[in-house]
Order: C-alpha cells, then structure tokens, then sequence
C-alpha cells in the first residue's frame, strides 16, 4: 500500500527542513534561537521551518541562505520548496484558470511520457474516454466545484491529447476496476458507447486494458485512489479535493509497486473483453 498524500507531503516538507537545520548547524549556528536571533525571527518560525511544519518562502530561504554564508544553495533550494508546494494542489486552485487550462497544461508531459501507467477506480481513464462521457464527467466537476470555463473547450482538449495513443514511442498500461464499467455515466446510451470503445483501444498495439473483477482476492493491492505514473518521472495522483504531483524517487517507487501489485490481480484480453461485454448486457 502507498503511504497517503498528506504523509507524502509532510515527509517532503521534513525533509527541506532537516537539509536547512543542517545548513544552519554548518555556519555555526547551534540553536535555532540563536540562528533566529541573527537572521531577526521570531525564534518559532526557525523551528516551524526546520520542522516541516511551515514550508519556507522564496523570500524566508534567501534570508536562511545569507545569514548562514550558503547563497550558491538557494536556487536548489528554492525549486525544492517550489516542488513540494506543486505536490498538493487544491482542484479549484487547480482549475481557477478553466478546465481548458488544466487540460491543456499537461499535454507536455504527456507528449514526453514514453511509458504510461494508469489506475482508475472511479471513472474510465481519460485517454479512453468518448466525447460524450467527458463532457458528463467534466460537467459534474465543474458542477461540484463550481470550475470556470467552457466544459464544451474542456472536453476538446481532452479529446484532442487522445492523438498521442497513435504516436510512435508512446506504451500504455491502464487498469479499470469493474465496478467503473458498471458505474453509469451520463446515461445507458453515453455508457454504452464508452463501453464499446474500451474494447476497440484495448486492440491498439501500444494500448494494454487490464480488468481487477469484483469479487478477486486482494492480497495486498486494495483499491487505493486513482494515480498515474509518468514514466519513472513523477506520480498524479487524483484525490477528492486535491491533485498530488510526487517526483521523490521513493514516492514514485511506492505507486509503481502498487501497480504491479494491482496488474497481477487484473485479467487480459478475451477475460477482460467478457467483462465489459457482461457491463454492456447489464444496461439491457
């Protein structure tokens, strides 16, 4: 099982401060009283930060940084911090430049990726999504979350990012829970569609549909929230209220083990086929 996000995250924020308390111990500084009394703080904001507990400002490390003597260490540092505030993102922070926008601004990495690894437990995934069970997927987000924007554009761009499945260079595993294929969205037409097709991606050369059937034995790969894995790059993981970005190589080793763990319970092929095709009887 991975560790849950908000561990994840406190962990990265430990971390900055055990590497800034180090920094402060190696210009001589044996308290954090006295580093605070040099550098003007208040004495709880040094071990707040040296703690993990307040994640540092640009401005909070530069001071750290001249008053210790270690000024070539504060644009790593500065892209640490800035890392660790970009793991956990509130959705409506995410997407209060539109859901266009948050479409749009992943196809970078998208278009480098060359290796994909995605689990869905609530919706199908993105990349194998009909136009019409986007548009009721992102008009519920946009309902619920009161998200700006076009969902018309939103679902275009979704659509749109689908080209890179046909691209040279590019493998996909995806592994569906049951339960989504039985989970009606928009209506028994729209799922229909969909259902019909995840059977025609899943015959694309680059694409392998896995299916975890109701019922299996678990083991150790329970259901878990939905994640991707970008290569061995970084890890999107799809909270309720939030989207996580790990790219610490230990996070990333977590979500990819529970993937393993999740395939090897997941059928293929023709089993996965019957599947979907039994989800396609039962909308009658």
């Amino acid at each position: 099982m991975t560790a849950s996000p908000a561990s994840a995250v406190q962990e990265a924020r430990k971390t900055l401060g055990k590497r800034l308390r180090e920094i402060r111990q190696a210009a001589g500084f044996a308290t954090a009283r006295a580093f605070a009394a040099r550098a003007g703080w208040h004495e709880s904001k040094s071990s707040r930060i040296e703690n993990g507990v307040t994640l540092p400002s640009e401005e909070d490390i530069i001071v750290w940084a001249q008053t210790c003597g270690t000024e070539d260490q504060v644009a790593d540092l500065i892209a640490t911090a800035r890392g660790i505030e970009e793991m956990y993102v509130d959705w409506r922070r995410l997407e209060r430049a539109g859901l266009k926008h948050v479409q749009d601004s992943v196809l970078p990495l998208y278009e480098r990726t060359q290796r994909f690894r995605f689990y869905q437990s609530w919706v199908v995934p993105g990349l194998l999504q009909t136009p019409d069970y986007a548009r009721a997927v992102l008009e519920t987000v946009a309902s619920i979350r009161d998200a700006p924007g076009s969902v018309a554009d939103a679902v275009a761009a979704r659509m749109a990012r689908q080209h890179i499945l046909h691209a040279a260079g590019h493998r996909f595993a995806f592994l569906v829970e049951e339960w989504v294929l039985r989970t009606v969205v928009g209506d028994a037409e729209v799922m229909a569609a969909q259902l019909g097709q995840l059977i025609t991606r899943a015959s694309l050369p680059s694409v392998s549909l896995g299916i975890i059937p109701m019922g299996r034995p678990r083991g150790h790969a329970w259901p878990t929230e939905a994640f991707s894995v970008f290569d061995d790059e970084r890890v999107a993981v799809e909270l309720v209220s939030a989207h996580l970005n790990l790219r610490q190589p230990d996070g990333i080793a977590d979500y990819a083990r529970t993937f393993a763990e999740l395939a090897g319970i997941s059928v293929y092929g023709e089993h996965a086929r019957k599947l979907i095709v039994s989800a396609l009887d039962a909308l009658g």
